[in-house]
């Protein structure tokens, strides 16, 4: 059930040659998930069809421009629930690597925890479904800004980070 998260995480990365060199084992991955919604099997393909279109440099072009170049698009969560000079912000992000550290996932160093990638791996790895909704539906609101902003502006990530979304609200997506 997690594994869409992962492959939600590393679709959600910058884009690199080797993701770029293995489309055909993701959309293979992408149809063997198991209890995943025709929807989100058929968003999904339709994002990696796009992706496979582009070469790697365009590819990397369409990431920065959606992501680095327009900050409410930005990935990291707590910009998009914290104000810039918010006190609370410091504090989530310190709790966040607390939690990633107690459970033993581990980030690289100067990486921040509330990176939506990140998170998306971290909720991959847990065993128990309900342990990983419940820890998305802390991300939904957040998640939910970020997929707005993208569809706003028409871009092929929206629906990615509109999936996590989702995810987050409800309570049994395998139903």
């Amino acid at each position: 059930m997690t594994q869409i998260y992962k492959v939600l995480s590393v679709l959600l990365e910058y884009p690199t040659k080797d993701l770029t060199a293995h489309w055909d084992d993701m959309n293979q991955l992408i149809n063997e998930l198991p209890n995943l919604a025709k929807e989100d099997n058929k968003l999904l393909s339709g994002f990696t069809h796009w992706a496979a279109s582009l070469s790697l440099t365009k590819f990397q072009a369409e990431y920065v421009n959606n992501f680095d170049m327009t900050a409410e698009n930005s990935l990291y969560l707590t910009y998009h629930l914290f104000d810039e000079q918010d006190r609370d912000r410091g504090p989530a992000l310190i709790e966040l690597t607390e939690l990633y550290k107690t459970t033993g996932f581990e980030i690289g160093s100067g990486e921040l925890p509330d990176y939506l990638p990140l998170i998306l791996e971290y909720v991959s790895t847990m065993d128990d479904k309900a342990s990983a909704l419940a820890f998305l539906q802390q991300t939904s609101q957040a998640a939910d800004i970020i997929a707005s902003n993208l569809e706003k502006n028409e871009s092929p990530y929206a629906p990615l980070v509109r999936m996590v979304a989702r995810h987050g609200h409800v309570e049994d997506i395998a139903a």
